[in-house]
C-alpha cells in the first residue's frame, strides 16, 4: 500500500507522514500494524467530534438510506440542506441569515468574494500578509503568502495587502475596495489574535467608505475558540462570514453566509451567478447537522476555553516560547523551525499526531477535537514535554 501511494497518488509535500491508517475511534487513529495515536490535530481543525463520532455515524447512514445526490444546488428542497442552513442561521446575528453551502472552505472563500464584488461594484479586495484562505486561483489571490504564489502567477488581479493588526493600515481601505477578507485569528501566520480591537476598527472603517468585511472562520469557528463564532470573541459582525473544517464533524463542507438581500444578488443577473453540483450533498449536511446539534446541545464549547488553560499549564518547558492561540486552536512556538520539526517527528514515533503551520516554521499545531478527555490532555502533553527533552539532551 505504502508503494503504491507514492507511485499513484499526486503528492502535496516531498515527505508525507505517511501513516498507513486501519481505523480511527474518538480522539485516537490506529495503523495497519495495530499502533494507535493520540491525535492532536483532529485533520487540521476538522474531526470537532473525533473520529466516528456515533451520532454523525448513524446521520449519514440514515441519510444514504434515504437519498444520496439528487440535483444540483439550490434546485430540489432536500431536508439536510435546509436544517442545516436554518441552524446556521439561529447561531447568528440577524443580519446573516442566508447560507450558501460548498464543497469546502476553499470554495467557501471564492463564492464570498465574488458576492462582495456584485454588492459593491467594485473590483478591489483587501487582504492580509501571511493570510491562508484556500488554494483554488481566487482564494491564493487574497492569500498573503508570497512563497506560495510565486510559482502560480499570474493570479487574480487587483488585490492589496495589510499587515494583520496595523491601524495605520487601514487607510488602505478605500472607496475602490470591495472587501476586506481576514482570518478571525490568523491561522498558517502562527494562530495570531487580533489585538487592540483590531477587527472592530477594521468594520468602522469599511462602513465609512461603503466595504464589506469578510471574516473567514474556516478555523476558528464552530467552537473552537471558546464561542461558537471566534467573531464573537472581538466585538464585531462581518459582512459576509466563511465557514469550513470543523463544521462537517470530518465530512467536506463549507459555506459563505450573508444578508438575505445581499445573497439574493447571485440567483439573477446573471442567473446562477453562483452555483455548485456537489454543494450541500445531502449525506454531508447530515452529518454536519448532527456535529453542530452535538455541539449546541452540550458544553464542549465553554470546555475548549477550560482544556485550553490544561493544556498551557502541562506545556511547561524552557523550549517552550510561548503558546499563541485561544481554546483549542494552539501553536506552541519553540526556538527553531529545526526544533519543531524534530519535536513533531519524535511525537509521531511516541504515538501523537501533531503538525506543522503554513507560514511559521517554529510553531507546532495543537487542534485536537473538542471531545478530547482532560486523560487525553495529559498524556499528550507528557509525551511533547518528554519528546522535548530527549531531543535537547541528544
Amino acid at each position: 500500500m505504502k508503494s503504491d501511494f507514492f507511485k499513484y497518488q499526486a503528492q502535496t509535500s516531498p515527505y508525507p507522514l505517511a501513516i498507513e491508517i486501519s481505523h480511527a475511534d474518538g480522539t485516537y487513529i490506529y495503523d495497519t500494524a495495530g499502533k494507535k495515536y493520540l491525535d492532536f490535530v483532529a485533520g487540521v481543525s476538522a474531526n470537532s467530534l473525533g473520529h466516528n463520532h456515533p451520532k454523525v455515524s448513524k446521520a449519514i447512514k440514515n441519510q444514504v438510506d434515504r437519498y444520496s445526490h439528487v440535483m444540483v444546488y439550490g434546485e430540489f428542497i432536500q431536508q439536510p440542506q435546509v436544517e442545516l442552513c436554518k441552524l446556521l442561521a439561529t447561531t447568528l446575528p440577524k443580519e446573516l441569515s442566508s447560507v450558501y453551502l460548498t464543497n469546502s472552505g476553499t470554495e467557501a472563500t471564492e463564492g464570498a468574494l465574488k458576492l462582495a464584488k456584485r454588492v459593491t461594484k467594485r473590483a478591489e479586495i483587501i487582504a492580509a500578509k501571511n493570510s491562508y484562505h484556500g488554494n483554488t486561483m481566487g482564494a491564493m489571490s487574497v492569500s498573503g503568502a508570497e512563497q506560495q504564489n510565486r510559482a502560480f502567477r499570474p493570479l487574480i488581479p487587483g488585490t492589496k495587502f495589510i499587515e494583520f493588526n496595523c491601524e495605520f493600515c487601514l487607510q488602505k481601505i478605500t472607496t475602490n475596495t470591495a472587501a476586506v477578507i481576514l482570518e478571525t485569528i490568523q491561522g498558517g501566520a502562527g494562530f495570531i489574535e487580533p489585538k487592540n480591537n483590531y477587527l472592530a476598527k477594521v468594520k468602522k472603517r469599511c462602513e465609512e467608505v461603503g466595504t464589506l468585511l469578510i471574516l473567514d472562520e474556516i478555523q476558528t469557528g464552530i467552537g473552537r475558540t471558546g464561542t461558537f463564532w471566534g467573531f464573537e470573541n472581538y466585538n464585531v459582525t462581518p459582512d459576509i462570514l466563511i465557514t469550513g473544517k470543523g463544521l462537517g464533524g470530518g465530512m467536506p463542507i463549507g459555506a459563505f453566509i450573508a444578508s438575505y438581500n445581499n445573497m439574493s444578488l447571485l440567483k439573477d443577473n446573471p442567473k446562477l451567478g453562483h452555483i455548485s453540483t456537489f454543494a450541500g450533498h445531502p449525506v454531508i449536511a447530515a452529518a454536519a447537522n448532527a456535529t453542530l446539534k452535538e455541539i449546541l446541545s452540550t458544553n464542549l464549547i465553554f470546555e475548549s476555553l477550560r482544556k485550553e488553560k490544561l493544556i498551557k499549564k502541562h506545556l511547561k518547558h524552557s523550549a517552550i516560547k510561548e503558546i499563541r492561540g485561544k481554546g483549542l486552536m494552539l501553536a506552541v512556538i519553540v526556538d527553531t523551525p529545526e526544533l519543531a520539526a524534530k519535536i513533531i517527528h519524535r511525537c509521531l514515533e511516541k504515538g501523537i499526531i501533531l503538525f506543522f503551520l503554513l507560514f511559521e516554521a517554529k510553531a507546532i499545531r495543537i487542534t485536537p477535537p473538542l471531545t478530547i478527555t482532560d486523560k487525553e490532555i495529559s498524556e499528550g502533553c507528557k509525551i511533547i514535554l518528554e519528546s522535548i527533552e530527549e531531543l535537547i539532551q541528544k
